[in-house]
């Protein structure tokens, strides 16, 4: 089964769930939750990596099953989930720089 369906909606509509933790509630969780959150993140856009590599790849060779949409879709929506992922890791960086320069 094709991940990618082609359209932008589809797409788009993917990102939140690669920073939304397992129950989908940021807030309601055990200990732990936000370092296993942050780790199915970061193997869902590893993973849409890899999947773009392929269709670019596949889309090269002249796969007839990949077209130019699907790669594009593919390559974007892995930048965006990049992206996203980057400004999730520069805010906890400057979280923690916060409490580490706090007097007690």
């Amino acid at each position: 089964m094709d991940p990618i369906s082609g359209s932008i909606g589809a797409a788009s509509s993917t990102l939140p769930l690669a920073l939304t933790p397992p129950g989908g509630n940021v807030a309601a969780g055990k200990k732990g939750d936000f370092s296993a959150a942050l780790n199915q993140a970061l193997e869902q856009v590893s993973l849409k990596q890899d999947q773009a590599d392929d269709y670019a790849k596949r889309f090269q060779m002249g796969d007839s099953n990949v077209s130019l949409e699907k790669t594009m879709v593919a390559l974007q929506t892995a930048n965006i989930s990049f992206q996203a992922m980057v400004q999730v890791r520069n805010r906890v960086v400057s979280a923690y720089q916060d409490i580490m320069n706090m007097q007690v």
